[in-house]
């Protein structure tokens, strides 16, 4: 059973309708690179779409070639006598329409780098591409390495710096240390917050006896009252200090 006969008119379905722009749109470039391939003819097709989005095949190497003949086959050479602002508007819509071509390639250029329209594209064209991007790739890559290795360098640098830096404080502080040492022999003491002990200087007007005084008032321990009574015994020339408790 064959299809039926489509009706020609607008869907109203978005979601269809765009599922139908994509199949036709693809059908219809391929139609037309089959047609400049069989019949060897110069097939130039432009699409755009409902959001201004821009689709094209052309078969020769340049669209603005294409479209430069198809102006002089429509409207002819211009003549010879046309005024100077006539020409003056004239190389300005040619300059217009080079400009918009270049622009209109580079974005299908770019379009074909994201991987987007490489339905056109034949296995010529997608080898170059493919081979495009290992280079830019390759490109990116060798930046990015370069990018760290300069960023190592520049951090083993600072390294390098800061250690000096330390080396050279940790210098300084052991020589500040040894002179204080020889300046201040009491530097320990100090350096512990202590300060040095000054050891009194002796009078010397005042001698120590070399013996204990032995006057004692008022209740005597035992070997006190052995003492005195060895003293009594030994008679009155013996001259004692102690003084018993019956005598106060």
């Amino acid at each position: 059973m064959g299809r039926g006969r489509v009706e020609l008119k607008r869907i109203e379905n978005k979601i269809n309708r765009q599922v139908t722009f994509a199949k036709r749109r693809n059908g219809l470039l391929k139609k037309a690179y089959e047609l400049s391939v069989l019949c060897d003819a110069e097939v130039a097709l432009i699409i755009f779409s409902n959001r201004g989005k821009l689709y094209e095949f052309c078969s020769s190497s340049s669209m603005l070639k294409t479209l430069e003949r198809y102006q002089k086959s429509n409207y002819g050479a211009p003549e010879t006598n046309v005024s100077t602002r006539e020409a003056l508007e004239l190389s300005s819509q040619q300059e217009y329409l080079k400009l918009k071509a270049r622009y209109e390639a580079l974005q299908r250029t770019q379009r074909n780098l994201l991987g987007e329209d490489l339905g056109p594209l034949n296995s010529k064209d997608l080898e170059s591409l493919e081979k495009q991007l290992d280079t830019s790739l390759k490109q990116i890559r060798s930046t990015r390495t370069q990018a760290m290795l300069d960023t190592l360098t520049d951090l083993q640098r600072k390294e390098h710096a800061l250690n000096e830096a330390n080396k050279n404080l940790k210098q300084r502080l052991m020589e500040g240390s040894q002179i204080s040492l020889q300046w201040n022999p009491s530097a320990s003491d100090v350096a512990y917050g202590r300060q040095p002990h000054h050891q009194p200087q002796p009078d010397v007007f005042f001698h120590p006896l070399d013996c204990e005084p032995t006057l004692q008032i008022g209740y005597q321990p035992d070997h006190l009252a052995v003492a005195a009574a060895a003293a009594a015994a030994a008679g009155p020339s013996v001259n004692t200090n102690y003084m018993t408790s019956w005598m106060l």
